[in-house]
């Protein structure tokens, strides 16, 4: 399984992602036992490409 973690750039904000085969798991790094996403691969993809690079 793939794992990164991303934050901000205002503040401790942090969001994880792990990959799998078969789904993205992405959850808020400050609440681990929190909500969960569970995305398929092929439709993080298309967020991913959806969303601008912060320059």
């Amino acid at each position: 399984m793939d794992e990164e973690q991303h934050s901000s750039d205002d503040g401790p904000s942090c969001v994880e992602v792990a990959a799998t085969p078969a789904h993205v798991l992405i959850r808020d790094s400050k609440n681990p036992g929190g909500p969960r996403l569970t995305l398929a691969p092929s439709t993080w993809t298309t967020f991913v490409e959806a969303v601008p690079e912060a320059s």
